[in-house]
């Protein structure tokens, strides 16, 4: 699947000698399709490539396999959130049950993991749990189901956006560090900056 851009021609990697090696190396990992995880299950990772594929309007298995991988980091790495309502469990336990309550739907809608699920009966279990009207089982006990879906979308939109591609087709020139901008007055652009087309 190829999203449409307005700017089809531009990729942001093709200013990478402009970064400090740091700033590349962290880039260019953002490339690698890594696909073992240190907290995630299989069940786990399919059922969060399904439900992104959905919350981001996006199939392709490059940027699915990274944003598996960057929310697999979060959860390893556990170094706690900035911020959490105080009825809402720590992040690692959220998204574990959370993900056992969605495939449970899966199961309970048609005798198939939610990642089997067509994608219309998807979408049904998504709006339901996204507005805290899918009926609670024992599994969902603990876990409020709008919070889920808010840590499911903020993880989700945090990596997608931090994908070079998605970088590329939106624009966005990445890191100005360390040649910074010059022409900053509005609808100036960088020479190295993409140009929209009509």
């Amino acid at each position: 699947m190829t999203k449409n851009s307005y700017y089809p021609t531009y990729n942001v990697m093709d200013e990478q000698n402009e970064w400090d090696p740091h700033t590349r190396s962290i880039v260019a990992a953002r490339l690698i399709r890594e696909q073992s995880y240190g907290f995630l299950t299989i069940v786990e990772a399919e059922t969060l490539r399904a439900w992104c594929g959905l919350l981001m309007n996006d199939q392709r298995g490059d940027i699915m396999q990274y944003i598996l991988s960057h929310m697999d980091q979060t959860l390893t790495d556990n170094k706690g959130e900035g911020q959490r309502k105080r009825d809402t469990p720590p992040i690692r336990h959220l998204l574990r049950q959370g993900l056992k309550g969605i495939d449970e739907a899966g199961w309970l809608t048609a005798s198939l993991p939610f990642f089997k699920l067509n994608e219309p009966a998807q979408r049904q279990i998504m709006l339901q749990i996204s507005s805290a009207t899918y009926p609670p089982t024992r599994t969902w006990d603990g876990i409020p189901q709008k919070d889920l879906f808010q840590k499911l979308l903020q993880l989700s939109v945090e990596a997608y956006y931090s994908h070079p591609l998605i970088w590329s087709e939106i624009g966005f020139g990445g890191p100005a560090y360390p040649r910074g901008y010059v022409r900053t007055a509005p609808g100036q652009v960088d020479p190295w900056e993409a140009v929209r087309k009509p």
